[in-house]
């Protein structure tokens, strides 16, 4: 048990210093993925189209079809964060 409470608490540590590591799973590692089969390919946007979309989706003024699954996505994301994001996929 305790084995697996320190090796939950390493990879919680590690999606917090990564904050792209929660985006993987559905856009893929690069940013390469269609997520869910709706969202635009993020590799193909610029860091400012990601930036704003991000943003719209923290405060509610951006999304269609992934608006529900984003929005909480992004609820814990700071400026930091959404700038760290982009800088690691956008053009």
């Amino acid at each position: 048990m305790k084995k697996v409470l320190i090796l939950s608490a390493i990879l919680a540590g590690a999606a917090f210093a990564n904050p792209y590591a929660k985006c993987v799973a559905c856009h893929g590692a690069n940013g390469e993925k269609v997520a869910l089969g709706k969202s635009k390919i993020m590799k193909d946007m610029t860091k400012q189209e990601i930036i704003d979309s991000l943003k719209g989706y923290k405060d509610g003024t951006y999304g269609g079809p992934m608006k529900a699954v984003m929005t909480p996505q992004v609820a814990g994301l700071s400026d930091a964060d959404i700038q760290a994001i982009a800088e690691k996929i956008g053009k």
